[in-house]
C-alpha cells in the first residue's frame, strides 16, 4: 500500500522533493532496476493533468526525486490537486504506486 504525503509547490518556483522508497518493516528499498513516473490532476477523473520529473537516480538508497522547473510551475493553476508516484519494474514491467497524496499550489504574486 502507498504511503500518503502531501505536497507544497509555489507557483513560478523550482520544486524538488526526495522520496524514500522503504518496505512494509521500514528498511529502504533497492529500486535500482526501476524508473519512476509522477502526475497530479484536479480529480482522479480529470482528463488534464500535470507531470513531475520523476528520476531515481542511484537507486540502492532507494529515492525518487520529483522536480519541476520555475517555468513549468508558472502554468500550473494555484488549486488543489491529487497526485502519485509509480515506480515501475525494468525486468517485468510491473507497476507500483508508492505514495500519494494532494499537491497543494499557491499563486505566485512577482511575474
Amino acid at each position: 500500500m502507498a504511503q500518503t504525503l502531501n505536497l507544497f509547490l509555489d507557483q513560478g518556483t523550482t520544486f524538488s522533493a526526495n522520496i524514500t522508497v522503504k518496505d512494509s518493516s521500514g528498511t529502504v528499498r533497492d529500486i535500482s532496476d526501476y524508473t519512476a513516473r509522477s502526475q497530479f490532476r484536479r480529480s482522479y477523473l480529470s482528463a488534464n493533468s500535470n507531470s513531475f520529473t520523476a528520476t531515481i537516480e542511484t537507486g540502492t538508497d532507494g529515492n525518487v526525486r520529483l522536480q519541476m522547473s520555475a517555468a513549468d510551475s508558472s502554468n500550473v493553476v494555484a488549486a488543489r490537486y491529487l497526485y502519485d508516484v509509480e515506480i515501475v519494474s525494468n525486468t517485468t514491467s510491473a507497476v507500483e504506486r508508492i505514495i500519494e497524496g494532494i499537491v497543494v499550489v499557491t499563486p505566485e504574486v512577482t511575474r
